[in-house]
């Protein structure tokens, strides 16, 4: 939507937007390229992005769900759906139930990786000569 920035003075410009979110200014385009942003900005006649007082929210929403481990596209999907103007809660607890399951199968690989190192670190010998093995040490399987 092509709007003039006179005839809407609640438009943000991009950097007011940064320093409000403190997102950088290169994210933001980068989100508005990916099209995660499409309904709360707007150009103005020379092009230039202008957003809309909810672009905060927004932006909150893409923050929160990157630091709970959500990629850019599950992000968009979700955000498809709000777009729609339906509740996208449903899918958020799909994707989120995904990330917990993905989350305690890497604990139980880490536990199982942190035993065999334990048993390795007991075990140490100082090798006196080459046995035909790099490091003997970590070359042979402990049971």
């Amino acid at each position: 939507m092509n709007t003039d920035s006179k005839n809407q003075p609640n438009l943000l410009k991009i950097g007011e937007v940064a320093s409000v979110s403190g997102i950088p200014i290169k994210t933001i385009r980068y989100y508005d390229d990916l099209g995660l942003l499409t309904p709360d900005i707007s150009r103005n006649k020379a092009g230039y992005r202008l957003f809309y007082q909810s672009i905060f929210n927004r932006l909150s929403f893409i923050r929160r769900s990157q630091s709970l481990g959500l990629s850019l596209k599950e992000i968009d999907n979700i955000l498809k759906i709000y777009d729609k103007g339906e509740i996208p809660c449903g899918v958020a607890k799909e994707v989120l139930l995904e990330k917990l399951d993905n989350i305690e199968q890497q604990i139980e690989q880490l536990q199982i990786l942190q035993s065999e190192l334990k048993a390795i670190l007991s075990g140490w010998q100082f090798a006196e000569k080459l046995e035909g093995n790099i490091c003997p040490n970590i070359q042979q399987t402990h049971g």
